[in-house]
């Protein structure tokens, strides 16, 4: 069933957003060839609780830090530890907040020193693969324009677009209904209404769309092992505009 926010309810939201959105601001400076997984974790998890938050992701399931962060062939759900990130990596930051019952949920793909053109180009058309599907998500669409208007780009690139994994409802809990693919199947395709407040996150790869889970039981990679990036976003649908509660200083796109 999905849940409709009032406005109180999504400022309530827009809250948490805005704590996460400070957050990434701060990680980002901190993605450097050296610094380990585990320590942007660390980063995460006390700025969430000194802020009076708590981490969405931290024991969901069993999920076992604050942070996913997956580096290079690793699609979404790594685990942060000892690893080290070096010079050519990438990595994608996914995060929550629970702030007060209200939940956030935002990602965001960083290249760790220089990358190459082919990488960058990736991590370039999965943004705007985003920013796209966000166009679509307006009164009156449907979730399947979404998935279209980023399904579309990123294909016409010749990137494999992750189909086992979607975008989602958000506010009251971590995943709610209606689920947002990123491609067109034979998915539900809800009209979608002021007071939806989605979170759309294209998972995009340098090669095939086809996935697979480590032995961990979380961590998702590519099935050939080529880049993977993924960007997110929270936003508020309103009968004639939808607001990114989620966006950051610095985004990849100028």
């Amino acid at each position: 069933m999905i849940q409709l926010k009032n406005a109180q309810e999504i400022n309530k939201i827009r809250e948490s957003c805005h704590l996460l959105s400070e957050m990434f601001d701060i990680l980002r400076k901190q993605i450097e060839p050296g610094i380990t997984t585990g320590e942007l974790d660390e980063t995460a998890y006390d700025f969430i609780t000194k802020n009076g938050g708590k981490p969405a992701f931290l024991g969901y399931m069993g999920f076992p830090a604050s942070l996913c962060t997956s580096v290079n062939e690793e699609v979404i759900h790594g685990i942060p530890g000892n690893r080290k990130l070096h010079e050519g990596d990438v990595v994608s930051i996914d995060c929550g907040i629970d702030f007060h019952g209200y939940f956030s949920d935002s990602a965001f793909t960083a290249a760790v020193g220089s990358v190459g053109k082919e990488v960058s180009q990736l991590l370039k058309t999965t943004e705007e693969s985003l920013y796209l599907g966000i166009e679509q998500a307006v009164n009156k669409n449907r979730i399947h324009d979404i998935s279209r208007a980023v399904y579309n780009h990123a294909d016409e690139k010749g990137y494999g677009v992750v189909r086992q994994y979607t975008g989602h409802g958000v506010g009251f809990s971590q995943h709610e209904d209606p689920q947002i693919p990123n491609y067109i199947g034979r998915n539900p395709n809800p009209r979608i209404k002021p007071g939806m407040v989605l979170a759309i996150e294209p998972m995009i790869n340098l090669g095939t769309w086809k996935v697979a889970e480590l032995d961990d039981g979380w961590t998702v990679i590519t099935a050939d092992r080529s880049v993977s990036a993924h960007f997110e976003h929270t936003v508020a649908v309103y009968e004639d505009h939808t607001e990114i509660l989620t966006r950051q200083e610095f985004p990849v796109l100028n």
